[in-house]
């Protein structure tokens, strides 16, 4: 019996986090030409597959039926009918039959949800995106084939993040006329975490336990930073009232920049904070501004409308793998007023958590860090038996904190604070 056994040999799937960086378009003449032909096949494409698609009306319920012709069948006609007016190689006809596959099908969602009107699709924004047998990687550039013995290049050694793309693999780079993205992507090593860090975000902090101590990190330039920008688009915004079209432009030129630069305050932020906590398991809160505007004034309201705490997660999410680290992100229910030795939900809760049951003080926003940091190592309370204790260890006691120098990067400084527990 043992001879017909197979072993199957074990082989973890990989995982990949993918980025995308930008660079400016240096040869935007040879790449209009580029552009131009290939929306030409593009909407030929497109031409070709719409007079084959049925649309019914469905009488019951007034709901469209589509349906678009099997890509097996109608491939190879459509191929040579594209080849005929095709003026670049010969796998650029192959990647617009895909790309019109891919945007019929997308216009079949929307059009059946009631989202987008029964017309043909057209190809207004002017891109290419490059297959991986069209492009190759020379040193710090790409090289992308036009036509047989006919290429563009396009370095990105002096970019901002030419040293990150070392390790990286490049995909399917689009080109447009101002800019080319290049999206690459970098696999996941197979590492354990030796830190864990629960963050609580808080309006102008960000208050972690990671299992010996608290950690506070001031967001209180960010948050000034919101501020200011804030108030000079309330000036722009009263100016575009009385100059219309000015004032738009204005309008969009202050949004930009606002978003520009928290952005940028947020990256540099984020590797400052990963650098100091390499290889760490993060837990962060699953936070939702609507429910919070319900239950807020209008005086906190503002204050949380500044708040850019999902930028900080998403942003810390997939940068944390370059590092060795993962983010979870934990309900934040109850985690400011729950006592994390008996698991006691308190009413009301002021700067400082004190349980009415055991009689436990803590700070509020520590507090909710370290019921985040219970609810990542999978420790909920069991509130239904009173004298069973489920909170951590750390809490019993006083102990002394050596305090680690912050870090800085690119001119940032994040100033954290480490506290006692008593």
């Amino acid at each position: 019996m043992l001879k017909n056994l197979r072993i199957r040999k074990f082989e973890p799937e990989e995982e990949y986090v993918h980025f995308t960086y930008s660079i400016k378009n240096s040869e935007r003449e040879k790449s209009k030409e580029l552009i131009k032909e290939y929306r030409t096949l593009l909407q030929k494409a497109i031409d070709y597959l719409w007079n084959l698609t049925k649309i019914q009306v469905r009488k019951k319920n007034g709901n469209y039926k589509i349906t678009l012709p099997k890509k097996k069948e109608v491939y190879k006609p459509l191929r040579e009918e594209l080849e005929k007016i095709n003026h670049l190689a010969s796998h650029y006809v192959d990647k617009a039959i895909n790309d019109a596959f891919s945007i019929l099908k997308s216009w079949r969602k929307r059009a059946i949800k009631g989202r987008a009107s029964i017309e043909k699709p057209r190809v207004k924004k002017a891109y290419v995106r490059i297959k991986t047998t069209l492009r190759k990687v020379v040193g710090e550039s790409v090289r992308i084939t036009v036509r047989p013995h006919e290429y563009i290049t396009f370095p990105w050694s002096k970019s901002w993040f030419s040293r990150r793309v070392r390790e990286l693999e490049l995909g399917e780079p689009i080109i447009k006329e101002e800019k080319v993205y290049l999206p690459f992507r970098y696999k996941l090593p197979w590492v354990t975490p030796v830190n864990f860090l629960a963050i609580d975000s808080n309006l102008y902090t960000l208050d972690a336990y990671d299992g010996e101590k608290f950690v506070t990190i001031s967001l209180k330039q960010l948050y000034s930073l919101k501020y200011s920008m804030e108030v000079k688009r309330a000036k722009v915004q009263s100016f575009a009232s009385k100059h219309t079209k000015r004032g738009r432009e204005l309008l969009r030129k202050y949004s930009h920049r606002e978003r520009n630069r928290v952005l940028d305050f947020v990256h540099k932020f984020v590797n400052t904070l990963l650098d100091l906590y390499p290889m760490t398991f993060f837990a962060v809160e699953k936070l939702n501004k609507e429910s919070m505007f319900k239950d807020a004034n209008g005086s906190l309201s503002r204050k949380i409308s500044r708040t850019v705490w999902r930028s900080i997660h998403r942003v810390l999410k997939y940068k944390a793998p370059l590092y060795g680290s993962f983010v979870k992100e934990v309900n934040p229910h109850l985690t400011s007023r729950s006592c994390p030795r008996c698991g006691f939900v308190s009413r009301k809760v002021g700067k400082t958590f004190e349980c009415e049951r055991c009689g436990f003080k803590l700070d509020r926003q520590l507090n909710a860090s370290l019921n985040i940091y219970l609810k990542m190592c999978g420790f909920p309370h069991i509130r239904e038996i009173a004298r069973v204790w489920v909170g951590v260890i750390p809490l019993m006691g006083r102990r002394g904190m050596n305090v680690r120098d912050f870090g800085e990067a690119q001119g940032l400084r994040v100033d954290i604070k480490y506290h006692e527990i008593l």
